[in-house]
């Protein structure tokens, strides 16, 4: 069966007039005209969830922010993907991150390679507003290869979607709510007992954070190998 082409919508982002196909996201569009929208959960090549709200704009005649990577084109939409409102609440869920884990860069082992501290730098946070709450959280280093520490993890569920959708072993998920919640391997047993776990290492290299990381490296060494996934699915004929 044919598959029609996709029609093309016009819209605006940031006053600049832009085409796009009908099934791209404002996100889709904005990269492909050079517009930055920052992201955190989102991943090229992994399902979109609009998690952590990072890539919020404003569509005209909406009084709800829009997550970019989720929300499709419409013809005439027209979109603001920078203003002092949005920089204050892009600010603000970075800082609430902060606040949340334990994130102290300077003995972490991905510092200088980690997505959230180079979003804090390119947000121009150079301090956190919010009252820290230093979660006692725990580090799993029962895998012969990778270790896992809930301190750095920020719930952006790369590790989850990638094992589910690419690796195809779903070893990873989530238990609890809010606070709480944690990424888990199985039943949440120790990384280490995983009998679903292939070593393959994908959700280490696709981790924004130093939440998950490889054994036995310098920091100089823990670089996350960003290329890994798109190299894989164009091997495989697929990319989201």
């Amino acid at each position: 069966m044919t598959v029609p082409p996709a029609r093309i919508r016009t819209l605006t982002i940031d006053g600049k007039d832009v085409g796009a196909r009908e099934d791209e996201t404002i996100l889709d569009v904005a990269r492909e005209n050079g517009i930055w929208i920052p992201t955190l959960c989102q991943m090229t090549g992994l399902s979109n969830i609009g998690a952590c709200r990072l890539c919020l704009v404003e569509v005209a005649g909406s009084t709800k922010l829009q997550p970019a990577c989720v929300t499709r084109v419409e013809e005439g939409m027209q979109v603001t993907a920078h203003s002092d409102r949005l920089a204050e609440y892009r600010k603000m869920i970075v800082e609430l991150l902060f606040a949340e884990g334990n994130h102290i860069c300077s003995v972490c082992v991905t510092n200088g390679h980690c997505d959230l501290q180079w979003l804090a730098q390119r947000l121009e946070i150079d301090h956190i507003r919010f009252p820290y709450l230093y979660g006692k959280r725990s580090v799993d280093a029962s895998h012969e290869r990778f270790v896992l520490d809930h301190n750095r993890c920020v719930l952006c569920t790369r590790c989850v979607r990638v094992c589910d959708e690419v690796e195809g072993a779903h070893t990873w998920d989530i238990m609890g709510r809010g606070t709480n919640a944690r990424v888990i391997t199985d039943l949440a047993q120790p990384w280490g007992e995983s009998t679903s776990c292939t070593s393959c290492g994908k959700c280490v290299s696709v981790c924004p954070t130093g939440a998950l990381f490889e054994q036995g490296k310098a920091v100089t060494e823990m670089v996350k190998h960003r290329e890994l996934l798109p190299m894989l699915l164009t091997m495989r004929g697929r990319q989201r």
